[in-house]
């Protein structure tokens, strides 16, 4: 199975949450202590060992945060 590579650019994200619902692996979450130049709480990756590279994230993003490479 293919690994992923996630960047985010944390400074745009609003903290939608869209891209942590598609998450198939469940690893994308908001993350409650930190809050981006926005006033939001920016998503993260609790677990990037478990990215599949599946690309849902960064399609449903919003704002285009995402950026997904396969490794």
């Amino acid at each position: 199975m293919a690994k992923g590579k996630l960047t985010f650019d944390y400074a745009k994200c609003k903290g939608c949450g869209l891209c942590a619902y598609v998450c198939p692996v469940k690893i994308l979450r908001l993350n409650k202590e930190s809050v981006n130049i926005k006033g939001y709480n920016p998503v993260g990756c609790i677990d990037i060992d478990k990215c599949i590279a599946c690309g849902s994230c960064a399609i449903m993003c919003p704002d285009s945060i995402i950026k997904v490479e396969k490794e």
